[in-house]
Parts: structure tokens; sequence; C-alpha cells
């Protein structure tokens, strides 16, 4: 059977992901693995199940300690904050990225240090909520002004700059990946937001946890399958000129 050397890349990025054989990493991976930069940008962004862990951690540990130790915001806030510092310390020794980990203890260090100055635990959540908010009007000011920001990223990885502007139908793909995103993040504000309101600290928690990385990956998901048919036919026009141009 011959070997399709296509099928392998020197990629620092897939590298760094280092997913196991079966993880959602390598399966996203896979199956657009003739799409080069849209497999990088997931690999990269999704960071393998080690780094859905690491960043979800210590916002798991705030919670349970929370929960055992009777409300104890302080103790909670520690709780969180050691468990971010020997994640980043373990990936330290390991020499290995430090990406995902700081920005999620910086995401911790932020959190906890408004719950300590309001003494409210349900303000542990309030960065990442607005976080949401911003990125969700981003991307649908992206939409409305005829610049998807999907299409804006991944035109910048490609090489391909803003060309995709021209054709329709790739446009219309960018266009719809882009909505998915705002999906993912318009769901989340719209289940936690009113936890948040009723100081419902953990039903929030648990929400802030299953909304985090798992719907995350569906938008992944959803966003590769939208966008490998249309961009795979989009490249085959290019590399084959007598075909005529998608409508």
């Amino acid at each position: 059977m011959s070997h399709d050397p296509s099928a392998q890349s020197d990629s620092p990025l897939e590298e760094d992901s280092a997913p196991h054989q079966d993880s959602p990493t390598e399966l996203i991976a896979d199956a657009i693995a003739d799409i080069p930069a849209e497999r990088a940008l997931l690999a990269r962004a999704i960071g393998g199940w080690r780094g859905m862990i690491d960043s979800s951690l210590p916002a798991a540990v705030f919670l349970v300690a929370y929960l055992v130790t009777g409300n104890d915001l302080t103790r909670s806030i520690w709780a969180a904050i050691v468990v971010g510092v020997l994640i980043a310390g373990l990936r330290l020794v390991r020499r290995e990225s430090l990406q995902q980990v700081a920005a999620g203890f910086a995401g911790v260090a932020v959190s906890a240090f408004v719950a300590s100055r309001t003494g409210q635990a349900q303000d542990y959540y309030l960065p990442g909520l607005l976080i949401n908010v911003v990125y969700g009007v981003v991307l649908l000011a992206s939409i409305l002004v005829g610049w998807p920001l999907i299409g804006v990223v991944l035109g910048l990885l490609t090489g391909e700059g803003t060309t995709w502007r021209s054709v329709p139908e790739v446009r219309r793909a960018y266009a719809t990946a882009t909505w998915v995103w705002v999906g993912v993040f318009g769901l989340r504000l719209a289940v936690q937001v009113p936890l948040y309101f009723a100081q419902s600290v953990g039903p929030l928690g648990v929400a802030r946890i299953a909304m985090g990385w798992p719907l995350y990956l569906l938008g992944a998901y959803v966003t590769y399958r939208l966008l490998k048919p249309v961009l795979a036919k989009h490249r085959e026009g290019q590399a084959d000129p007598t075909k005529p141009p998608s409508a």
C-alpha cells in the first residue's frame, strides 16, 4: 500500500497539541487534513485533552471547594489559585507550551480578584461572562459589516488575505461559520446570566464547566463540517482554472 506523504505535517502547531489517538483533537484534524491552515487553527485552539483539563480544572476546583467548605469564598479562591500554579509548574517541568495554561491562570487570577473584592462567589464567574459578551458582540458586528471574523482569521492563516470576499459561496460559508460562534457565546450567556443574577453559584459553576470546552468542541466540529466541502471545492477550482467559479 502506498503512503501518502501529504498526510504528514511538520507544523509545530500540531506537535504542541500532542493529542492521543482517539482524542477529539485528532479526529477533528484528520477530518480536515486536506485543509492545512484550518487544521492548524483548530489543533492550536483546542490543544488536546491535556489543554482542556488544564484550563478547566481551576474553575472546577473553585466550585467543589465552595460547596465542600460550606460556601467559604476565601478557601475556594485559594484552592483555585493553588491548582492553577501547580498545573503551570507541572507543564513547565515537562517543557510543554504554557500558552493555554498561562491564559487560564490569568483568568483564574482576575476571577479571584473580582470575587475577593466584592465578597460574592458568583462574581468569580463575572469576568468569563464579560468575555463571552465581547466575543459575541465582535463576531456579530463582523457579520453585519460584511467581514465575518472566521473568514478574516483563516484568510490570514492561509495567505489568501481577503480574496475570499469575491467568492459568494465562500463568503456565505464564512458568515455561517461565524454565526455558529455567535450562537456558542450567546447560548452561554442565555443560560449563565440568569444564574448569575439569581446568585445560584452551584448551578452557575456547573453550567460554566458544561458549556466550556464541550460546547467549544461542538462549535469547532460544526465549523469545520461547514467549511471543509466549500473550501475544498473552492481550492479545487483554483487548481483547475478551466472550471467555472463558484456561484
